[in-house]
């Protein structure tokens, strides 16, 4: 079945993971993606982090795969000449530079306007491409920090936690739902767009009521796993080693149940915990109480058990359970992939399943730098080998 994004071409300068993840997203749903780096300058994620416990680009992996990748040396004229005759071929160009950059290249929304005027160009930035903050860079703990994000997660007692890779994920699906309209806008009207997404923005887009109640004059602040209703509501300790659990009373009756199931139904009815506003009041002795059972017993058993009394439980997996959940894998939400050198992998797929659309997903892993310029340079720009050859020995394919 034909793929909901079929014969959208996208050629894609985006680097590190806000950028790609977007793509990368929209690879899945069927768009071609060609990947535009250089030798001089490949993107920063094909690089090893240590950081994250090896020393393979695993987050390139994550959202390189399903691309294309092409070479283009954008600091050469006749690297920026070969870029445009590829926007020309292409239904969207999208880049994730600071505001300017392609603009200073030859390669900013006014300049592929006139190479293709019904273009779409997707940016992505820290701030916005307009605004007096515009010319600040930023990665992802500055988006959540700078969106206020960060001043609201953590422990009343502790300070703002930062945030990575969600943020800069939760940036390129906005950026994926934001190109998606301009690409139906295009399909109405014939008119193209630029498409400007500032990361700190969806930040702040998230703060929902936290954002209302200052502007009321109150003082949102960190609340850990509080909530301002239920109790108890949080993650608890397990049996074994950095095992938890997470759960939730909703309201009396599980209460009780949850009561009778750790073998204490006196406490059903006790003045501290018998009303949702009692036991709100008292959350910090209750949980005691309830850590008390659950470190005992494994996170996965403890939650089967609430579960069937109607409670909704379960552990907190970490990673490692999460590939090798069956589950994941049945829907796809896990995937195999081959990489480079040949090793496969576990990766994430696309978070959803269309009943019409085919196939969706990653089909293909990790790209080579420059695997695909023989379909690129060739069948799609017409290019000759002896052409190819000198733009090679020009450094301009380099």
């Amino acid at each position: 079945m034909t793929l909901p994004l079929a014969g959208i071409r996208i050629a894609d300068f985006t680097v590190h993971n806000a950028g790609p993840f977007c793509t990368h997203l929209l690879s899945q749903l069927g768009a071609e993606v060609i990947k535009i780096e250089s030798a001089q300058r490949p993107d920063i994620f094909r690089k090893p982090h240590p950081v994250y416990g090896r020393m393979g680009p695993a987050t390139f992996d994550q959202v390189a795969s399903n691309k294309l990748s092409v070479r283009i040396n954008l600091k050469h004229p006749g690297g920026v000449a070969l870029a445009k005759r590829l926007v020309a071929a292409s239904d969207v160009a999208a880049e994730s530079f600071r505001p300017r950059v392609l603009d200073r290249l030859g390669l900013g929304y006014e300049a592929l306007r006139q190479v293709k005027c019904d273009i779409i160009v997707l940016a992505v930035s820290s701030s916005g491409q307009s605004g007096p903050d515009s010319h600040f860079a930023g990665y992802a703990p500055l988006f959540g920090a700078w969106g206020g994000l960060g001043h609201l997660t953590g422990f009343a007692d502790g300070p703002p936690v930062e945030m990575r890779h969600v943020m800069d994920h939760t940036v390129g699906m906005n950026a994926a739902v934001a190109l998606l309209a301009a690409l139906h806008r295009r399909k109405a009207t014939g008119e193209g767009a630029l498409v400007d997404v500032a990361a700190r923005e969806v930040a702040s887009s998230l703060l929902g009521e936290a954002l209302l109640l200052a502007a009321a004059g109150g003082e949102p602040g960190r609340t850990g796993n509080d909530h301002p209703r239920m109790a108890p509501h949080g993650v608890y300790p397990a049996a074994g080693d950095d095992k938890w659990l997470s759960l939730a009373v909703a309201s009396d009756a599980e209460w009780r149940a949850l009561a009778e199931l750790i073998g204490a139904s006196e406490l059903a009815d006790d003045p501290r915990f018998a009303t949702e506003a009692a036991r709100h009041a008292n959350r910090a002795a209750l949980d005691d109480i309830i850590a008390a059972w659950t470190r005992t017993r494994p996170a996965d058993d403890a939650a089967a058990a609430l579960q069937a009394d109607g409670i909704a439980a379960h552990a907190s997996w970490s990673a490692a359970e999460l590939v090798a959940d069956p589950h994941l894998h049945a829907r796809r939400a896990i995937v195999d992939v081959r990489e480079p050198d040949g090793r496969e992998r576990a990766a994430v797929g696309v978070p959803m399943r269309l009943s019409k659309g085919g196939d969706i997903g990653i089909a293909r892993g990790t790209p080579k730098l420059g695997e695909h310029e023989d379909y690129v340079y060739g069948e799609l720009l017409g290019l000759t080998r002896s052409e190819r050859q000198a733009l090679e020995d020009d450094k301009v394919i380099y």
